[in-house]
């Protein structure tokens, strides 16, 4: 059986930075919910599409993970 996943799924520099700006993203807009403020949600919903982003950028640049060629 052929491995699905590869060694290092997703273990890369692209792929944790852009997991890490999102969950900051995601308790931004959390604790924004908490104090109902709609401003926070929103700066919060942004700062997870700036981490989308970010992931894309890097990956772009050459710190993601390299795709896999099958002959």
């Amino acid at each position: 059986m052929s491995d699905l996943h590869g060694e290092g799924h997703g273990n890369t520099v692209a792929a944790w930075t852009a997991v890490v700006i999102m969950i900051i993203g995601c308790v931004v807009g959390g604790v924004a919910i908490w104090f109902a403020s709609i401003t926070g949600f929103w700066v919060g919903v942004a700062i997870v599409v700036v981490g989308a982003v970010a992931g894309k950028v890097l990956q772009a640049m050459g710190y993601g993970q390299e795709k896999k060629t099958t002959a």
